[in-house]
């Protein structure tokens, strides 16, 4: 399918403000965050570029489904690290783990239901974390209202995780044209509420 002009548009300004993110940072953080968020905005910048090079036809490729874990596994890791520091080793063991059993489950050829299921797992998790962690701050006045963007952010990856693990797995819940028709303005829409929530928070 042959992207149009617009569509490299939004990809373009989600390339910007994943390039912006990166420079600017967040204030206060630790390393561990501060190189998780960085990863995770730094797969978002990679990833525009390269829809913008090669097409939307680079989704097909296996190698999608273990860089596009890496988006809400990094901002989760992130997320626990910086908020919950009573259980941030834990969820960077666990973070590192699952990374690891995607790429396994995608050297290895593994049957389609199983990488499915690990990809469903990760994103499932890793996307309810960064869902629910923010409004929870906020809910006990942790974190002002306007952090609720970075929720909107990780239901927005999670959509995103969902439809590229379908797609890659064979079993769309769209077609390879419905989804290759949204995902632009979807990771336009993803990239800017999680640039808002961590810009308007700090």
């Amino acid at each position: 399918m042959k992207m149009s002009i617009l569509d490299r548009i939004l990809l373009l300004i989600a390339t910007l403000l994943a390039a912006y993110q990166i420079a600017v940072g967040i204030d206060g953080l630790s390393t561990v965050p501060t190189i998780a968020y960085s990863i995770a905005f730094g797969v978002i910048l990679v990833a525009g570029l390269l829809l913008i090079i090669f097409g939307l036809e680079v989704l097909d490729s296996p190698i999608v489904a273990i860089v596009s874990s890496l988006i809400p596994l990094s901002l989760a890791t992130g997320l626990v690290w910086h908020h919950l520091p009573f259980f941030k080793v834990q969820y960077l063991v666990f973070a590192i783990l699952w990374l690891l059993i995607i790429v396994i489950t995608r050297v290895l050829h593994a049957p389609n239901k199983l990488s499915l299921f690990v990809l469903i797992v990760v994103h499932g998790i890793a996307g309810l974390t960064i869902f629910l962690l923010p409004v929870i701050l906020v809910l006990t006045g942790r974190a002002l209202p306007r952090y609720l963007f970075v929720s909107a952010g990780g239901a927005l990856i999670g959509l995103n995780g969902v439809l590229l693990a379908l797609l890659n797995a064979g079993k769309p819940l769209l077609s390879h044209e419905s989804i290759f028709r949204v995902l632009p303005g979807l990771l336009l829409l993803m990239t800017a509420t999680l640039v808002a929530g961590f810009a308007l928070s700090t």
